[in-house]
């Protein structure tokens, strides 16, 4: 067995000068590769139609599953179609993939059955709160009380990925643990944002706005943490985000050498 772990990272379906094309953003790969130290394996977007959930069955998800020892959710600029939480799709310039979103909510729940490490982002971060029943704000900056999360999208990369507010992580929660800290800085690129909390899982950080920022899951799993933010970014100058890639890449490790075992 290699010494590295297998971790999947389930791709987008884009549209590329009117061709098909299956991609995922080149920091997300990084950050598995040299942050958890973990060899990347592309999940494809397999395809989608009127019954997103019947398109794979429990073989097709498990013979995935198989071959990898950790799952990484990426961010997107796509967002979850709404009628899979219940919401009504009353934004039409919000863009939508619902390739991937067949291919990644079977395989995140069967993913938690198997206590597969997770590690979920941006987009893939919802996607968890979907798979598991709970529900989105498809637009954070109209919802009142709640601040805009989105980045100036006018401005440099590197400013739109730089701070941009603090959040708290809860006292004793498994995030609080893992960083050592009561409140971090994060970025926020983002205008959905987790509304109805899935009962499974549990609230890690909160924005000062009140909006959840990072959640665990309520069972005893080896390793499941899901964030707003892009820690992705950088990931080596912040200490925060190099943490929280290394203790991913040491879950799949530990759970790739137990299964060997």
């Amino acid at each position: 067995m290699s010494a590295k772990p297998v971790i999947g990272i389930p791709v987008d379906a884009l549209d590329v000068n009117g061709k098909p094309f299956h991609g995922v953003g080149e920091k997300y790969v990084n950050a598995v590769a040299h942050g958890c130290h973990a060899i990347p394996f592309f999940i494809p977007a397999f395809g989608a139609g009127p019954e997103l959930d019947t398109l794979h069955d429990l073989l097709e998800v498990d013979e995935v599953l198989d071959r990898i020892d950790g799952l990484f959710l990426t961010g997107s600029p796509s967002n979850v179609e709404p009628r899979l939480y219940g919401g009504e799709a009353r934004h039409g310039d919000l863009q939508h993939d619902p390739q991937r979103d067949v291919t990644t909510l079977p395989i995140i729940r069967r993913a938690i059955e198997r206590d597969l490490p997770i590690l979920a982002v941006c987009r893939g971060y919802q996607e968890l709160n979907v798979a598991l029943g709970g529900t989105l704000y498809q637009k954070v900056q109209e919802v009142p009380g709640l601040m805009d999360h989105r980045e100036d999208k006018d401005a440099p990369r590197e400013q739109q990925y730089g701070p941009a507010h603090p959040v708290r992580l809860v006292e004793g929660g498994r995030l609080q643990r893992l960083l050592g800290a009561s409140e971090i800085q994060v970025n926020s690129l983002h205008q959905q944002g987790l509304d109805r909390l899935a009962d499974d899982l549990q609230a890690e950080a909160i924005a000062p706005d009140g909006l959840v920022e990072a959640v665990s899951h309520r069972g005893d799993l080896h390793f499941l943490l899901g964030v707003q933010w892009h820690p992705e970014w950088r990931f080596r100058e912040n200490p925060a985000s190099t943490a929280l890639f290394a203790a991913f890449g040491e879950a799949a490790r530990e759970g790739a050498l137990k299964r060997a075992a």
